[in-house]
């Protein structure tokens, strides 16, 4: 990147959904998984690929973790002006535990941006 990242006000994005999934297979030590649903609207005048995310989850037993990597979801979507991209994946957790992260991307005019996901909770229902 020859360019600096900066943080981007022209994407916005929704947590549309997150539903708590206890009929999922999940490996042991992570019992618990979740399904969220996610909505990136373009408000800015030109288009705006977007790249890549970081997703970082801290559980509530104090563990966090970090993951990073190309695409979302195995695209790498271009928002035209006005448009969007919605999709939905999955946390595996030991416990209930808060979610924040970030998309990037590269704007029509080639600088590199990043827009924050605003945070939210996987919360384990007391019956689970």
């Amino acid at each position: 990147m020859a360019n600096e990242i900066r943080e981007f006000v022209g994407l916005r994005v929704n947590v549309d959904d997150v539903i708590y999934m206890p009929d999922l297979e999940t490996p042991g030590g992570k019992p618990h998984s979740f399904v969220y649903f996610i909505s990136i609207h373009n408000d800015s005048p030109f288009p705006v690929t977007l790249r890549g995310r970081k997703w970082v989850i801290h559980e509530q037993d104090g563990e966090s973790a970090v993951f990073e990597g190309d695409g979302i979801v195995g695209q790498t979507p271009t928002l035209e002006p006005g448009g969007y991209f919605s999709y939905h994946s999955y946390h595996i957790v030991t416990g209930s535990a808060r979610v924040s992260g970030a998309f990037f991307g590269e704007t029509a005019p080639g600088d590199w941006i990043f827009t924050r996901i605003p945070e939210f909770s996987l919360v384990v229902p007391d019956d689970a």
